[in-house]
């Protein structure tokens, strides 16, 4: 070995030396306290392993007021929508079907649109504000099998606040 490498060896061993002796004087001049239990707990889903009281899931969506609802802010929230749907009379079905006139309208309406076979065994009911309310809120939960991979909506106002401006697009 020639006198440069063992500069450089020299020097990856002492800087390994000062870094051990630092994290061993740290470790004496400083003692945290540890909280008898944390400070603010984390709910986790049940199983998660997170120590903390399980958080228990949501099987139905809460109620809506659609009363009360704002059909501007529904316009802006639908704009997500509008990557898949289309909500014109007579627009094209993307992704997911056309959804104009849906609101009282039946389950798979549109005739040129694939629909999911859990979809369509719904067919013969109708898409009124209950029903968009649960379907809003969790696709998956609100018609097991269906073809939506949305995640839902989760706040009450936002999903009233969309079945309002829907219902406009008649």
């Amino acid at each position: 070995m020639n006198m440069e490498s063992n500069k450089i060896l020299a020097a990856i061993l002492v800087a390994g030396i000062i870094g051990m002796l630092a994290g061993f004087v740290s470790h004496k001049l400083y003692h945290p306290q540890h909280l008898e239990k944390d400070a603010y707990e984390i709910a986790a889903a049940e199983g998660g392993g997170g120590g903390g009281p399980a958080a228990v899931e949501q099987t139905e969506p809460e109620p809506i007021d659609i009363a009360a609802a704002d059909v501007v802010k529904g316009e802006k929230l639908a704009k997500v929508c509008a990557s898949c749907h289309s909500f014109d009379n007579g627009g094209p079905n993307k992704v997911g079907p056309n959804l104009f006139g849906i609101v009282g309208n039946k389950h798979a309406h549109s005739a040129t649109f694939a629909y999911s076979d859990a979809m369509k065994a719904e067919s013969a009911k109708k898409w009124d504000y209950d029903a968009l309310n649960k379907f809003l809120w969790s696709p998956k939960k609100g018609i097991p099998g269906t073809k939506m991979s949305f995640a839902g909506i989760k706040k009450p106002e936002d999903r009233a606040a969309v079945i309002k401006w829907l219902e406009t697009q008649k």
